[in-house]
């Protein structure tokens, strides 16, 4: 994959559909548009700090695989192997569910009439890029950068229309009647930083790009920090034509705000947008996570067949195969939304583990070649850590049952291992 490619997987998979939702919850805990756009850009700021260290460690082991081999090398196979294994059973695997049932919802929205389309559009859409990105990484490469083009042209629409739009421009100081408290704060950071998660799906696939240890860096760097571009403008440009008030109080912030700046075409084009969006966060999940299986096996530590290569496509057809049917019983059943809740403290435990791991390999292996190191080491890698760390603190006080239950699930990865690990290879 080029450059290109790298930045459309780093784009595509961190835009999801938080820009178009989360704003509205963020306006609820707090009272003022410089504070909102001031949380948006620290959050974006510290996130960009995780990415930078990825790039670092991408640089050093390019290899699929990513945070599984990055953990490996820095705390050893037992880690790695919990990491994988949440990974396949829960954070990725939902994460497809997630927005695959997204892109479902979307289009029944423009479909009415048409039965059973938030069950069958999602499995449909997961089925297509299963086979996409089966046949070549080249084909999912591809697609991959016509869905991050169209979601990146969507959003572009959007913002471009609240410059055009001809109403009187509403006062920035405009205020919601929220008081600032410190748990609204925390909420706004958390729901911020849930929105540019994806960033780290690059790392999955650095041993099928091109020069990764300059892509790679590069990647990152361009791709989040377009990403952070993208979503202070769309905040702007909903501040702009929609008064705060009225942003807090709707769960459909887009679409409120296109109505009013594209009239009743804004919802057909929000919904596409979304659509699009939703679609190319599956594909950029679907084209990378196998990678992670496929190194697990490689290790010994997964089913021998997941490291297979197909003779014809190169790819690791089977790893891409499981990961399908798993997903799609996940969006069929429904069970993905809550075992997502149990997996959401884990995410960023292990988040926080592998930004944290450059510091670790930078004392336990000084002599290697690092041909990106990167900026502010170690406030930076120590900061994002502290930040990740803080959120998987305050998901496990304010979501205690399901963090809980995915302690259990964790927990029981461990016995797994020494099972695995036992087994011939």
């Amino acid at each position: 994959m080029s450059l290109f490619d790298s930045i459309c997987i780093v784009i595509g998979t961190t835009i999801g559909v938080g820009v178009f939702i989360v704003p509205g919850s963020i306006a609820r805990d707090l009272p003022s548009p410089w504070l909102i756009l001031a949380t948006w850009a620290i959050t974006g700021v510290i996130s960009f700090f995780g990415a930078l260290a990825y790039a670092e460690l991408g640089a050093m082991m390019p290899d699929s695989g990513g945070q599984y081999v990055y953990l490996r090398e820095a705390y050893g196979p037992l880690t790695a192997f919990v990491a994988g294994w949440v990974a396949f059973l829960i954070t990725q695997s939902g994460s497809i569910a997630a927005v695959s049932v997204g892109f479902g919802i979307y289009l029944s929205y423009l479909l009415p009439h048409v039965p059973g389309v938030t069950y069958w559009a999602p499995v449909g859409v997961i089925a297509l890029f299963t086979f996409i990105n089966y046949r070549g990484v080249r084909s999912g490469a591809l697609s991959q950068n016509v869905f991050t083009g169209l979601k990146v042209a969507g959003l572009a629409v959007l913002i471009g229309s609240a410059f055009v739009h001809r109403a009187p421009a509403v006062p920035m100081a405009d205020a919601a009647t929220a008081p600032l408290t410190v748990h609204g704060l925390v909420l706004a950071m958390l729901g911020c930083f849930l929105a540019y998660d994806g960033w780290q799906y690059i790392a999955f696939v650095a041993g099928e790009v091109r020069e990764p240890k300059r892509y790679i860096p590069l990647a990152l760097t361009i791709g989040t920090g377009a990403v952070i571009l993208l979503y202070l403008l769309a905040n702007v440009a909903y501040m702009r034509v929609v008064p705060l008030s009225q942003i807090a109080a709707t769960e459909h912030v887009a679409a409120t705000f296109a109505e009013q700046t594209m009239g009743s075409i804004g919802a057909t084009i929000i919904a596409l947008t979304i659509m699009l969006s939703s679609a190319g966060a599956a594909n950029g999940a679907i084209l990378t996570s196998p990678r992670i299986y496929f190194a697990q096996a490689r290790d010994g530590l997964f089913f021998r067949k997941l490291q297979e290569i197909h003779p014809r496509f190169r790819t690791p057809a089977f790893s891409i195969l499981v990961q399908g049917i798993w997903t799609s019983l996940l969006t069929l059943s429904g069970s993905y939304e809550t075992l997502f809740s149990y997996a959401l403290f884990a995410m960023w435990l292990f988040h926080a583990m592998t930004v944290f791991g450059v510091i670790v390999l930078r004392r336990k292996y000084p002599e290697r070649p690092r041909p990106y190191r990167m900026w502010g080491y170690p406030l930076s890698p120590l900061l994002f850590a502290l930040f990740a760390l803080w959120f998987v603190v305050n998901t496990f006080v304010s979501r205690l049952g399901p963090s809980l239950a995915g302690a259990l699930i964790i927990a029981g990865a461990v016995p797994i291992y020494y099972l695995w690990k036992r087994k011939p290879r």
